[in-house]
């Protein structure tokens, strides 16, 4: 997995446009097992990229809680709205 094209980074320049406004996670089952995904949301886009598989739903709420919460230390400004 390519560093640089599978993982959403959160741009942390100077042009409000590209900076991203939330993150959310989402488990859903596959073949068996549970998939992880992460999106970011942009003014313009929204980026989501798989994260991971787990064998249990619980290791990938686990899992998709610890994502979301290092993702949103990312993001400045308000969090959920909240100012």
């Amino acid at each position: 997995m390519s560093d640089s094209q599978d993982t959403p980074r959160i741009d942390e320049g100077g042009d409000s446009e590209s900076r991203a406004t939330a993150v959310e996670t989402y488990v859903e089952p596959e073949r068996g097992q549970w998939r992880v995904d992460l999106a970011v949301f942009f003014d313009d886009e929204v980026v989501v990229r798989t994260i991971n598989t787990y064998r249990t739903e619980r290791k990938a709420t686990v899992a998709a809680s610890w994502i979301r919460r290092a993702a949103e230390r990312d993001i400045r400004g308000p969090v959920h709205g909240m100012e």
